[in-house]
């Protein structure tokens, strides 16, 4: 029984454990099969020491994938009865011709067996879509403790995949599903307030959607940074980064992205100050919405009609008067009658409070105290919120210390409750994209 030197010296030049080496071979095998091998530290030892020479053709190439080798024999493996290279016995040296031309049948081989290798089928890349697909649909609705597992889960999941080998077009696919995953995981930062985190989280969006040449996943990163900007305050900083996702945002499958980047900027250029840009980009988001094709992915990813309206509403009491105020009651009136008109799974409770907000503030705004309270009614029933909804009922509690509302008892009822409920960890037990 001779050492496999071939296959220690590989793994140190990785400066991997056995216990790493085990672990990336049986991702291999479980992505390749679906099986979930139970290898250990242990079965890498007896490769190493020769106690086994020939594994079964599902650990030799996993093996070979995991070290990204061309052939078995790069790694030592021979079937049994064979002989390692050095054992077997001296022959005839051939010819220089006849071995240049067995050197270069070689390396067409090796080309053809390095083109064909891959640790992805297209099996497995239905399954990542249909993931995408599901958690996104469900980030809308469902307990966010409950998902925030199965993301993680999914995003190493295709990560590890990632650090294998595939053909092009299969990286192209995992590079935008692991776009989207991150997107996912972005939300679940800015909604639990961690602005930092869910900035790394969009860069590596932006990053995939760069490889992989996306066009909706790009425009949607951006459409990202511009909601993380505004929740900062970089009011400037969000309305360009969502001009800028207008300007990226071409190609098929780009959906409702670009009235949704138009809608942001709007409400970015209202919260600036710059009224007349944000009258005119909010028209302009309108006429998209008319022109728009259907969404890639639905729930999160998507812009339905009732967060178009909400978005509205936020912007034209932002732009503020008589008139505008009107006219954001009677958007957020529409959101509301939206969001409750539509299916329950696809309803987001996040959206729905902000449209509440917007008409509470809009009711302050018009001297109505009394219906500004029936509006927080509706939002104080949740038993959590996320950062962006606690932002903005911390805003109003600040609006009703002000004049004329300030020794009104209706108004200092309304500010403890909004104090009681604001002291809570922003954790959504519903969340939804911050609004």
């Amino acid at each position: 029984m001779m050492a496999n030197e071939a296959l220690r010296r590989h793994r140190n030049s990785q400066r991997w454990t056995q216990t790493q080496v085990a672990e990336r071979v049986c991702a291999q095998v479980q992505a390749a099969t679906g099986r979930d091998p139970e290898l250990d530290a242990n079965w890498v030892s007896r490769l190493e020491r020769g106690a086994i020479t020939w594994p079964s053709g599902g650990y030799r190439a996993a093996l070979c994938a995991v070290f990204q080798v061309a052939s078995e024999e790069e790694l030592g493996l021979y079937p049994k009865g064979s002989a390692a290279p050095d054992e077997r016995p001296a022959e005839e040296a051939p010819s220089d011709d006849v071995r240049s031309l067995a050197d270069d049948t070689e390396l067409s081989a090796r080309l053809a067996r390095h083109a064909a290798e891959t640790n992805v089928n297209a099996l497995v890349l239905e399954q990542f879509d249909a993931d995408v697909e599901r958690l996104a649909r469900h980030f809308v609705s469902r307990p966010l403790p409950l998902l925030i597992p199965e993301i993680r889960t999914a995003r190493g999941a295709v990560f590890r995949l990632l650090e294998g080998r595939q053909h092009p077009s299969q990286a192209r696919h995992l590079y935008v599903v692991a776009g989207w995953l991150s997107g996912l995981a972005a939300h679940v930062s800015l909604d639990l307030g961690d602005r930092c985190a869910a900035a790394t989280h969009a860069r590596t969006v932006v990053q995939c959607a760069e490889i992989s040449e996306h066009s909706p996943l790009r425009a949607w990163a951006r459409s990202f940074q511009s909601l993380a900007a505004y929740w900062a305050g970089d009011y400037r900083r969000a309305g360009d980064l969502a001009q800028a996702g207008h300007r990226e945002g071409r190609g098929p499958g780009v959906g409702t992205i670009k009235a949704r980047l138009l809608s942001l900027e709007a409400r970015a250029r209202a919260a600036e100050g710059d009224n007349r840009s944000a009258l005119r980009v909010l028209a302009l988001a309108h006429e998209e919405r008319s022109a728009a094709g259907p969404d890639e992915l639905p729930g999160v990813f998507s812009f339905p009609e009732a967060k178009q309206w909400a978005y509205a509403g936020t912007t034209l009491l932002a732009v503020g008067g008589d008139e505008q105020t009107r006219r954001a009651i009677g958007a957020s009136n529409r959101a509301v009658e939206l969001y409750h008109a539509g299916p329950e799974g696809d309803r987001s409770p996040g959206d729905l409070q902000a449209a509440h907000l917007d008409l509470a503030t809009a009711y302050l705004a018009s001297g109505q105290v009394e219906r500004a309270g029936a509006e927080l009614s509706e939002v104080f029933t949740a038993e959590v919120f996320t950062a962006s909804i606690t932002i903005r009922l911390r805003n109003l509690a600040t609006l009703l210390g002000s004049e004329p509302y300030r020794g009104a008892q209706s108004a200092i009822d309304l500010r403890a409750h909004i104090h009681e409920v604001t002291v809570r960890p922003a954790l959504a037990s519903n969340p939804t994209e911050p609004r």
